[in-house]
């Protein structure tokens, strides 16, 4: 299965957007499984001519006999989950940033996004870049969409506090930092990142790791780096989010990759 991934082009959205993976569709291609794992980006799929059959932890794709585009929107990934393409397909999905999404649709929590995006033209310009066989036009109709659709919007607390769930604060001195009650700091933390803090800031955590893992370095180093308490806290992260164990999970898992899957 061919897929690539692409940074945005213009400069303005890098600050919202972290990039977007495009599947090609081959028609030798075999059958594909493979385990994706928790992130705290907010994600937008769109297929061309499928089916889409899921459950938590588990989506099969299988192609569609009459024509369609089936828009997917992810923004609790809390869990491993198994993802099956029965066939390849055409597919565009765009990696919005944490809090990066309210500047393109007009909802004032997360669980107004899918309709939002659903009650949009968002669907028609998927189905415009879908079939465009050029990639670069792809990615500059899909970029000018993305431009006509940014506002600026006053997130200054959520964003706030996202920065500091990046830092060695605990949620209560988040929470006096900036003046209101830990109970808040989760309010806001679930209306605007779709997770409580405790668990944004576990999956954030656990990426972070991801992205600084080097074979050269030990379990224990990452642990204290990445605001683990030590090495047993990351290793019950670990198979917590993965269900396997943080070495089991190097040796076959490309930490290089944005998204990070593991074929099955």
């Amino acid at each position: 299965m061919k897929v690539t991934f692409y940074k945005p082009m213009h400069p303005v959205l890098k600050d919202y957007i972290e990039g977007y993976y495009f599947i090609e569709r081959d028609d030798h291609q075999k059958p594909v499984k493979y385990l994706t794992f928790p992130d705290n980006y907010f994600i937008v799929s769109a297929c061309q001519d499928v089916c889409v059959t899921q459950d938590k932890g588990w989506v099969e794709i299988t192609r569609s006999t009459s024509e369609n585009i089936v828009v997917d929107f992810v923004f609790r990934c809390s869990v491993p989950t198994e993802i099956f393409y029965q066939q390849s397909v055409n597919e565009v999905t765009v990696y919005f940033k944490p809090l990066g999404i309210y500047h393109f649709f007009n909802a004032d929590k997360s669980e107004d996004l899918e309709q939002e995006i659903l009650l949009s033209d968002f669907t028609d310009i998927m189905s415009t870049v879908l079939k465009e066989p050029d990639r670069r036009i792809q990615i500059d109709i899909l970029e000018n969409y993305c431009l006509s659709k940014l506002r600026q919007r006053d997130l200054h607390l959520a964003y706030t506090i996202l920065n500091d769930f990046e830092t060695e604060l605990s949620i209560e001195e988040i929470a006096s930092k900036n003046k209101i009650t830990r109970q808040y700091v989760n309010k806001i933390s679930q209306r605007y990142l779709a997770k409580p803090a405790s668990e944004f800031r576990k999956i954030q955590r656990f990426r972070n790791v991801l992205i600084s893992n080097k074979k050269s370095r030990n379990l224990t180093e990452l642990s204290y780096e990445h605001l683990f308490y030590d090495q047993s806290h990351l290793i019950k992260d670990f198979k917590e989010l993965t269900r396997i164990s943080p070495g089991k999970f190097f040796e076959n898992v490309d930490t290089d990759q944005n998204n990070v899957w593991l074929f099955i």
